[in-house]
């Protein structure tokens, strides 16, 4: 009779030292991001990187945000820098004279206006974008001191575009691919990779798309947005 008891009493043991089940990489990077998008603000700096001879060759960005607050980020395209002001539907932009544009304006405006004014109103902050672009990850695993997988191609045709899913007409893609990268500090998101390629077409011409977009994420906790007056005026 005392048999069983034994038995179940040294299973019971040898249960207490088995291993805890390892966290799924995917949940890891969600707990990271969704962390970091808790912290009450942080900074991070954007670099993308094309092949020579590209149209479009954006400069690095600077972007700092406070948690329900304001994003504040200065862009660089060619020789030309601007500002940009975003919270909640609300943004403003610098012009080309100096000023400040609200979004609605710029949407009126002539020229790459339009442009501008869409990937802004699609802009998310980093912890934002991280978990987005988790979900959209196949087969993520750990790959030395990162996690890395591969984009579903609707993440990928997203990324291509400037556009999130069920924002409805716009460039048409084809061959859409890519991968993602993410490096996670002490439970916090700290680094991510993104690398996007294919065909896109847009008023009849097609170009082909090579991209790699690198976010660095900094002063965590320290970090102070200030936003001037006249962007100020156009949030309201």
């Amino acid at each position: 009779m005392k048999t069983p008891l034994v038995l179940v009493a040294t299973l019971f043991a040898a249960g207490t030292l088995l291993p805890a089940a390892e966290t799924a990489p995917k949940d890891v990077v969600l707990s990271a991001a969704k962390k970091l998008g808790e912290k009450a603000n942080y900074s991070w700096r954007t670099t993308v990187t094309v092949p020579e001879g590209s149209r479009f060759r954006p400069g690095p960005t600077e972007g700092k945000t406070e948690k329900e607050g304001v994003t504040h980020l200065t862009l660089t395209l060619g020789e030309n820098t601007f500002q940009a002001v975003l919270k909640g539907d609300k943004g403003a932009v610098t012009s080309p004279e100096g000023g400040w544009q609200s979004l609605s304006e710029l949407e009126n405006s002539e020229g790459g206006g339009r442009f501008w004014a869409r990937m802004l109103r699609g802009f998310k902050v980093p912890a934002a974008q991280a978990a987005e672009l988790a979900a959209e990850t196949r087969d993520l695993k750990q790959d030395g001191d990162a996690y890395a997988g591969t984009l579903s191609e609707e993440g990928a045709k997203a990324l291509l575009t400037f556009r999130s899913r069920g924002d409805g007409e716009g460039p048409t893609v084809k061959d859409a691919k890519g991968s993602v990268k993410f490096w996670v500090k002490d439970g916090l998101l700290a680094r991510y990779e993104f690398k996007v390629s294919g065909k896109v077409t847009m008023n009849d011409n097609e170009r082909e798309v090579d991209r790699t977009t690198n976010v660095e994420i900094k002063d965590v906790g320290s970090t102070k947005v200030a936003v001037p007056e006249e962007a100020k005026s156009k949030l309201n």
